[in-house]
């Protein structure tokens, strides 16, 4: 699960009904079917020049949430990584970072092996199917210092969330940080109101998208939504999972970025 963004920025919500189980009418899995395929990386790279525009910002703050010293040496990966763009902001923050990019898609691979060329020997990609449960790949370290993700958790249903942050939380040295940098949905039809109300003043166009989409436009907002969860939710997993300091360290409208640290000693 590829850190994309497939779909308008706001309003998380959809009047059609979603494929049963997330998958697409020939029964495939739409993770799969989207972001396993060359037409998905075509639409990622088609929309990368917005993505960035909206998101760098965000990303920024994520590496500038971790608590390393400019110089300081450490290891972290980026679970759902696609092309790189977590990894690579924080590597530009933090020079000494070595980063393990964890995803499944080849193709998504394949194109952040061009854009992380400059970070060649800071790097590396293991593959990765996060909505799969069981032991991590064997190129990810016992033990890491943080842990990031980037538009990939809400592709997760609510019980793999769950098991993942606990994954994540096993995964940290003692005092170590998870961050995530996610879309999220709500429940209150005031709140989705408010939301597309600042979708359209930024976008006139916005309505209009949201109630003419094509069946590829429809299918990508399905898979993008279809495991979406309030906040509180998330939040809760997290200190569920054993995390401390949890905290939303970020939020505008319907995308957050949340997470706390592994306890620095053990209870």
């Amino acid at each position: 699960m590829p850190d994309h963004d497939n779909a308008q920025p706001h309003g998380h919500a959809s009047h059609a009904q979603p494929h049963p189980h997330g998958t697409a009418p020939g029964g495939e899995d739409t993770n799969e079917a989207i972001w396993k395929s060359d037409i998905g990386v075509t639409f990622w790279k088609a929309t990368a020049a917005d993505r960035e525009r909206r998101r760098a910002g965000h990303r920024v703050l994520l590496a500038e949430l971790l608590p390393f010293g400019t110089d300081e040496a450490f290891t972290f990966v980026d679970l759902g990584a696609g092309t790189g763009a977590a990894a690579r902001t924080i590597m530009d923050h933090f020079p000494a970072a070595r980063a393990i990019l964890a995803d499944y898609s080849e193709q998504m691979m394949a194109q952040g092996a061009v854009e992380l060329t400059p970070y060649a020997g800071r790097y590396e990609y293991v593959e990765f199917n996060l909505a799969h449960g069981g032991a991590w790949p064997a190129g990810v370290p016992s033990e890491v210092d943080a842990v990031v993700t980037s538009l990939a958790v809400h592709h997760l249903n609510d019980d793999r969330k769950r098991e993942l942050f606990g994954e994540i939380r096993d995964h940290l040295v003692p005092g170590g940080w998870f961050l995530n940098y996610d879309p999220v949905a709500t429940p209150d039809p005031v709140v989705q109101a408010a939301w597309h109300r600042v979708e359209d003043r930024r976008d006139p166009s916005a309505a209009a998208k949201r109630g003419h989409r094509s069946p590829e436009e429809q299918l990508r907002w399905e898979n993008h939504t279809r495991y979406m969860v309030p906040l509180d939710s998330q939040v809760a997993y997290l200190r569920a999972a054993g995390f401390e300091g949890v905290d939303v360290y970020w939020r505008e409208l319907d995308y957050a970025i949340y997470g706390g640290r592994r306890p620095a000693t053990s209870a």
